[in-house]
Formats: C-alpha cells, sequence, structure tokens
C-alpha cells in the first residue's frame, strides 16, 4: 500500500502540523510515513499546500505529491482560486470543510467527495475555527488507512508542550466527534 495525501489550506490555518500528526499518526499504526509542506515566501492567509505519503514499506520518494489518493481542503474559499482537484485519481477522495454540497461548491467529479461543517463542529467544541486537526478525524472515518487512536496518540504528542497539554485534549475531543460524525462515510 502507499497512498499520498494533499492538503489545502492557508498560511496560518495549520496545514502543514495537519500532515505532521497524519505521519505521526500512521507511523503509531505501524506503517512509515513522511510529511512535507510547500509554500514560498507566503504571508498568513496565502494558500498553502502540504503533503503526506503513507506505505507499508519505506517510503523513498522525494518529489511533491502530483497525483494524489486523497485531498482535504481545510477552507473552501481556496476552490475559488486553487485547482484542489488537479491530479486527484479518479479513485480518489476529496474531503472538503463546508457546509455546502459538492455540487454548490463546483466540485463534482470521478472521485468521490465528502463534504463536512467541521467549522462548526470546532466552534461547538473549541470556541474557535479551527479545522485542520479536526479533519483528520474525517480523514481517518472515511479512509480507514490512520485508525481514531493512533490519531489521538499523535495529537498528544505534537500538542503535549502546548498549554499543558490542553491544546491536545480539545484537538482529540474535536478529531473523535468528526469521527464519529463520519463514521461509515455518511458525512
Amino acid at each position: 500500500m502507499f497512498k499520498e495525501v494533499r492538503i489545502h489550506g492557508r498560511g496560518g490555518q495549520g496545514a502543514v502540523t495537519s500532515s505532521q500528526v497524519l505521519a505521526i499518526a500512521a507511523f503509531n499504526d505501524g506503517m512509515y510515513s513522511q510529511a512535507f509542506p510547500w509554500f514560498g515566501v507566503e504571508r498568513s492567509g496565502a494558500p498553502v499546500q502540504s503533503f503526506v505519503r503513507i506505505s507499508d514499506r519505506k517510503v523513498m520518494t522525494r518529489q511533491f505529491v502530483y497525483a494524489p489518493d486523497y485531498v482535504m481542503v481545510l477552507e473552501p474559499t481556496l476552490i475559488k482560486n486553487v485547482e484542489v482537484t488537479k491530479g486527484l485519481k479518479e479513485s480518489g477522495m476529496l474531503i472538503v470543510n463546508s457546509n455546502k454540497s459538492a455540487k454548490e461548491l463546483g466540485i463534482e467529479g470521478k472521485f468521490t467527495t465528502h463534504t463536512i461543517d467541521i467549522t462548526k463542529l470546532a466552534m461547538e467544541i473549541m470556541g474557535k475555527p479551527f479545522v485542520n486537526i479536526a479533519t483528520l478525524g474525517a480523514f481517518c472515518a472515511l479512509t480507514g488507512i490512520v485508525s481514531i487512536d493512533a490519531l489521538e496518540k499523535a495529537i498528544e504528542e505534537r500538542f503535549k508542550y502546548k498549554r499543558a497539554g490542553k491544546t491536545g485534549e480539545i484537538n482529540k475531543n474535536v478529531a473523535r466527534k468528526v469521527f464519529e460524525s463520519c463514521t461509515g462515510g455518511t458525512c
């Protein structure tokens, strides 16, 4: 198994952190993984991409992800300015943080698309619209590639020193809520 993921977000939104946490979670599940960002001298709010490779064997390639199996979009307004589905495999999956349907967003294709209002769930639990880690809960539920337990462990590892671990706990709670909302492919 060799799966590639592309995450689209805006500078400061946590797309790079998401890729790192997903790679750690895959490692926690006994897989090999690689995470890396792509951005220039971007400012806060500018489009950013990050990438993850997950495999059952060592990941030797170091190139960009040109034909991802999965694409996650943290900010739906990017769809107007960035070709988020570029290269997405026909058998691939698009996960978008939005309260609109794929048809309303104009992103229907030969791939599977899931839209979920992660911002709403994040606001309910965190009181802030931080969706980067929460989106990984949807990824776990919809793909089954990484377990929610491994994701929660990765969140703990990544955020153990932020606000004495409170940031990790809050992110685990919202990721779990999104996971439960998407279990069975219902989001």
